[in-house]
């Protein structure tokens, strides 16, 4: 089995056709951020702050630690699995921005690192898509619910 030459960077990115303080705000604030990914949120992101998401369905959680954020253009954070997730936020019109979110830090045998990096890249791209279509259209189309109906703790 051939081993990995360098560490993967898993890349999901989208345009969502918003002001970026609103894409940013998006991510930032639970309230907003429950309605098309988590379900539940200790609280608000805040640099230097440990904040428990919830994903209920499932009866899974994942406690992350808030390492950086630059208003309206950047957030970082360390997840529980030991990955690091980097969201970028670029104002491409005053009612465009480019999200780009790159998720880093997978260890285990190339199989595992391989896996795990497909699912953050699918998971993300769920993630961007439900963004786009709650803050475009309104619109709470369930894709984190709805990627695995069999795996629901409440079924």
């Amino acid at each position: 089995m051939k081993l990995l030459n360098q560490e993967p960077v898993v890349k999901s990115e989208m345009l969502i056709r918003k002001p970026v303080e609103e894409v940013f705000e998006a991510f930032i604030n639970p309230e907003i951020t429950t309605n098309f990914w988590f379900t539940k949120s200790s609280g608000k992101l805040e640099v230097g702050k440990r904040v428990l998401w919830e994903w209920e369905m499932y009866g899974v959680s994942d406690e992350i630690y808030v390492k950086d954020i630059e208003n309206n253009k950047r957030i970082v954070i360390d997840s529980s699995d030991g990955t690091k997730i980097e969201w970028s936020f670029t104002p491409i019109t005053d009612n465009e921005t480019f999200v780009s979110i790159e998720n880093y830090g997978f260890v285990g045998n190339t199989d595992e690192i391989l896996n795990q990096c497909m699912d953050s890249m699918g998971g993300y791209t769920i993630v961007l898509c439900g963004l786009k279509a709650f803050l475009e259209y309104n619109i709470k189309l369930n894709l984190v619910m709805d990627k695995a109906p069999d795996a629901h703790v409440n079924k």
